[in-house]
C-alpha cells in the first residue's frame, strides 16, 4: 500500500507530517511512502534526507498522491488538494473541523475516510498520538522564549557590583499543557511565576512547579472541568469576579502567558483593553490562543503590536510551527503511532474497528458518509 506524505500549503504552516526517522518505520510496515517534493523544508528536512530513508520524492501533490491508500497531513488538505484525493483513501491529520465545519461533508463528498487527531478522547491509550498535547508542550516552551526575546531585561535575578537586577514577574494563564510548560520554561529561566486556572486540579500542578496559584475558588469551580479534562465555560458571575481578580494582579506583571481555550468555541477574552492599559511599558502578553481569536481584547491574530502605553502584544499564528523542528518530530511519531496502533499485519493495511473508543473520537467520515456524532446536524444543515 502506498502512503502519502503531503507538503502543507496554507500560509506560516511550517511543520510536516513525517520525518526520515518515521519513514523508516513506515516502510517496516510494508508501506510504499511518497513525500511530495520540499515538504520538510520549513523544518529543516532535505528531500534526500527522506530519500536515504526509502521514501520516494514525488514531484508535486498529484503526483504523491496516485494511487495512494494512506495521507499523512498536519492540516487536512485545503480544496485544491482534497480534489486530487483517491476515493476510499484514509487521511491521517489534524482537523480544526470547529474551525471549519463544512470538512466532515466535503471529506465524505469526495469518498475519504478522514480521521482528526486533534479529536482524540483524553484516555491513556491515546497518549502516544495525542497531537494537541505534543503541540502545546513546545508552543508552551516557546511562547516563554519568544517574551524572553521581547522583554528588555533579563529573567533571574542578577547581582553584579553596578547593582541588583530584580527578576521578572510571570503570569501564566491557563494550566494546561502548554500553560504548565510555560510555567516550568519560565521557573527555568528563573523568573517569579504565579498561574490561574479554573480547574480545581490545576492548582496543585500549578504550585508542584514552583509557581503561586491565583484564582477564585467557590462551588462553580468544583465543576469546571469536562469529562474529557478540558475547561468548561463559566457563568457570567464567575468571570466577573475573576476578571477583578485578574485585573489587579496582571497590573503587577512584567510577562503575561495566556494558553486558555474551550474545546470547539471562540478563545475566552480574559484580559480587557483597561487591564493592558493598567500595565507598565515594556510588559509583555504572549497570546497563545490567538488562532482562536485570542485571549487578550487587544491582540491581533497573525501579528506583534505595541500599545499606545508600550505594551507589546505577540498574537502570532500556529505557535508549534515556531518551533517546526521538534514539533514535526513529536507530530510525525504520532501520526506513526496512531497507525501502527490500527494496523493489520496480516493484511498489511490499517483496520479501524468502528467500536474502538479511539476510532470513535476520530474518525469523521467512512465510506462516504460523516459518522462523527458532534458533525452529524452540520452535514445534514
Amino acid at each position: 500500500m502506498r502512503l502519502a506524505v503531503l507538503k502543507e500549503r496554507r500560509a506560516g504552516e511550517t511543520r510536516v507530517a513525517a520525518t526520515p526517522e518515521t519513514v523508516k518505520k513506515l516502510s517496516a510496515l510494508g508501506l510504499d511512502v511518497a513525500v511530495e517534493q520540499g515538504a520538510g523544508a520549513g523544518c529543516r528536512i532535505a528531500d534526500e534526507e527522506y530519500r536515504a530513508a526509502g521514501a520516494e520524492i514525488a514531484a508535486d501533490a498529484a503526483a504523491a498522491l496516485a494511487g495512494t491508500g494512506i495521507v499523512f497531513t498536519v492540516m487536512m488538505p485545503e480544496a485544491g488538494v482534497r480534489a486530487l484525493l483517491p476515493r476510499g483513501a484514509l487521511v491521517v491529520g489534524i482537523s480544526g473541523v470547529h474551525a471549519e465545519p463544512g470538512l466532515p461533508g466535503e471529506l465524505a463528498a469526495a469518498g475519504v475516510d478522514g480521521c482528526g487527531l486533534d479529536l482524540l478522547p483524553r484516555i491513556t491509550r491515546a497518549q502516544a498520538m495525542d497531537v494537541l498535547s505534543s503541540q502545546a508542550n513546545l508552543a508552551g516552551y516557546r511562547a516563554v522564549i519568544e517574551a524572553a526575546g521581547e522583554f528588555g531585561r533579563a529573567f533571574p535575578m542578577m547581582m553584579t557590583a553596578a547593582g541588583t537586577v530584580p527578576p521578572a514577574r510571570v503570569f501564566v494563564l491557563g494550566a494546561g499543557v502548554a500553560g504548565l510548560q510555560a510555567i516550568a520554561t519560565a521557573r527555568r529561566l528563573g523568573a517569579i511565576v504565579s498561574a490561574t486556572d479554573v480547574r480545581p486540579a490545576a492548582k496543585e500542578e500549578i504550585k508542584s512547579l514552583g509557581a503561586s496559584f491565583v484564582g477564585v475558588e467557590d462551588e462553580e469551580t468544583k465543576s469546571a472541568q469536562t469529562s474529557g479534562g478540558y475547561a468548561k465555560e463559566m457563568s457570567e458571575a464567575y468571570r466577573r469576579k475573576q476578571a477583578e481578580l485578574m485585573a489587579a494582579t496582571v497590573a503587577k506583571q512584567d510577562i503575561v502567558v495566556t494558553t486558555a481555550l474551550v474545546m470547539g468555541r471562540q478563545a475566552p477574552t480574559l484580559i480587557d483593553a483597561p487591564m493592558v492599559e493598567a500595565m507598565r511599558a515594556g510588559s509583555v502578553i504572549v497570546d497563545i490562543a490567538a488562532d482562536a481569536g485570542g485571549n487578550c481584547a487587544l491582540t491581533v491574530p497573525g501579528e506583534r503590536i505595541v500599545t499606545p502605553n508600550g505594551v507589546a502584544i505577540l498574537g502570532f499564528r500556529n505557535w508549534p510551527g515556531r518551533i517546526a523542528v521538534a514539533a514535526s518530530s513529536l507530530y510525525a511519531r504520532n501520526l506513526l503511532t496512531f497507525l501502527t496502533a490500527f494496523w493489520d499485519k496480516e493484511a498489511k493495511a490499517p483496520k479501524l474497528p468502528a467500536e474502538d473508543e479511539i476510532i470513535k473520537g476520530v474518525a469523521l467520515t467512512r465510506g462516504g458518509a460523516v459518522v462523527h456524532p458532534l458533525f452529524l446536524p452540520a452535514a445534514a444543515a
